[in-house]
């Protein structure tokens, strides 16, 4: 349970260093207002504000987000945030019902958009690249 709190926590700074040290991520965050939350089925959690180009997080859980993403539990939810291909992970966890998404669609989309910035930049060995 430790792991995935500290996670959490450690998400939203590295989501505002990338706004400040990223031009790109900036002017996606730009004047976006969004609230959400990640969390445990047993309602662990924690509430994160992105408002004004910036992201505040908060321990425990909002009222009223515009989408929360729920693990079934604290190892299943620090296994799927941290796995190296994120978007797979997801797609997984919604399979093998260890992840539910529930709120706004549009929302969860523009913050998958998000996390990409986070993603380290994907590299193309020679024999990959195809002449066609």
């Amino acid at each position: 349970m430790l792991k995935f709190k500290f996670l959490l926590w450690l998400f939203a700074q590295l989501l505002q260093r990338k706004i400040r040290s990223d031009a790109d991520c900036a002017r996606y965050v730009g004047a976006k207002k969004l609230t959400f939350q990640i969390r445990t089925a047993s309602g662990a959690g924690r509430t994160y504000l992105i408002e004004r180009g910036t992201v505040r997080s908060t321990a425990g859980l909002s009222e009223k987000p515009n989408f929360t993403l729920s693990f079934s539990s604290a190892a299943k939810g620090f296994e799927i945030l941290s796995a190296k291909d994120a978007q797979r992970a997801f797609l997984r966890g919604v399979g093998s019902q260890d992840l539910a998404i529930s709120g706004d669609f549009r929302e969860v989309l523009w913050f998958q958009g998000l996390t990409a910035f986070l993603q380290p930049p994907r590299v193309i060995a020679p024999w990959d690249r195809s002449p066609f």
